[in-house]
């Protein structure tokens, strides 16, 4: 089993590119929010204690978040491996992320982060704030403060992997194949050892 982490800022195509990497490797999409989403919708234990705790406002707690991977991981015996999307966003969740691997006989392979240049990302997220319907993709300002928070809060998680040499950085500017020609590189190179 090959776990992916992706970190990309907002604009900078991690999107596109996670459709890409699951499709060509068979990985399983790991989203916290689709995970939180359905996992209340399904009214399982796990939704609705995540659900008390978002109805007051509340982040919903890593040991809940943690729980659900865990089921997600469970379900999905067949997988070739998980690309986590949005999943962990601190060193304690990237601890907790460890952990709950090892005990399921497996560890992130690497965690790719695609590079843009703060210009690129503002051009790239007005023009899609355009046609997206996004407010939060129209006003340079937000945008501005949107880059700024992924960067404080993806910073910690990638040192904490660092550590493990297990970050990438990939230029994430060019066209959607070269990237994606680059993303693949790095994960043969691993998938070969």
């Amino acid at each position: 089993m090959f776990n992916i982490i992706l970190f990309g800022p907002p604009g900078s195509g991690k999107g596109t590119q996670s459709e890409k990497l699951i499709a060509t490797y068979g990985l399983k999409h790991l989203s916290t929010g689709d995970l939180l989403r359905s996992e209340i919708a399904a009214q399982t234990p796990l939704g609705l204690e995540a659900k008390s705790f978002m109805d007051k406002g509340q982040l919903v707690p890593d040991e809940v978040v943690i729980g659900m991977i865990s089921s997600a991981l469970d379900q999905n015996p067949q997988a070739k491996g998980f690309l986590f999307d949005g999943f962990p966003r601190t060193e304690a969740q990237s601890i907790a992320l460890d952990k709950l691997l090892k005990l399921k006989q497996t560890e992130i392979g690497v965690v790719l982060a695609l590079d843009v240049s703060e210009e690129e990302l503002v051009k790239r997220l007005l023009n899609r704030g355009k046609t997206s319907g996004r407010s939060d993709d129209t006003n340079e300002t937000v945008i501005r403060a949107r880059i700024t928070e992924y960067q404080q809060k993806t910073t910690v998680v990638a040192n904490y992997y660092a550590g493990f040499d297990k970050v990438v950085h990939i230029k994430g500017e060019g066209t959607v194949d070269e990237i994606f020609a680059s993303l693949r590189s790095e994960i043969d190179q691993r998938l070969s050892l």
